[in-house]
């Protein structure tokens, strides 16, 4: 009995969450996302995003700001493409709520992962998993110039 335990103990301890936990973080030039042919189909043309640090066209009004923070299965994709895919995603969200205000860019782009601000004016960052990929974006709605 006490044999029997000690190995339901050691598999326990060997399938707990914990055992797998893994948060690798990735940065990745913002560029690449934007330019994946998923992106050139989904996000308008019209609708224009800047990473905080990055020069914009004259902002002629500013409307609220907002965070989207989707996850992807991680489950056969490489963490890179996953992190691509999930930032995909969450410009998709902030187009469409950006669209909602009269909007037609997002500026001011960080990185908020679980609320810690990463700012750069070239990339992204991204936290894999064992099974998910996360990324979350904060950015401010704004009205640019053409």
């Amino acid at each position: 009995m006490k044999s029997q335990l000690v190995a339901l103990a050691v598999v326990s301890t060997l399938f707990s969450a914990s055992a797998f936990a893994r948060d690798t973080v990735l940065h990745i030039p913002f560029a690449d996302v934007l330019a994946m042919p998923e992106a050139q189909d989904k996000l308008d043309k019209d609708m224009k995003f800047f990473l905080a640090g990055q020069s914009t066209p004259k902002v002629i009004k500013r409307f609220s700001t907002d965070t989207s923070n989707p996850k992807t299965n991680g489950v056969g994709k490489s963490d890179e493409f996953g992190c691509k895919w999930a930032a995909l995603s969450a410009l998709i969200k902030l187009q469409n709520s950006a669209k909602r205000e009269g909007a037609n860019a997002v500026i001011d782009i960080v990185s908020y992962y679980k609320k810690k601000e990463y700012q750069s004016a070239t990339d992204f960052e991204c936290h894999a998993g064992t099974f998910v990929i996360g990324v979350a974006l904060r950015g401010t709605y704004a009205k640019i110039a053409d």
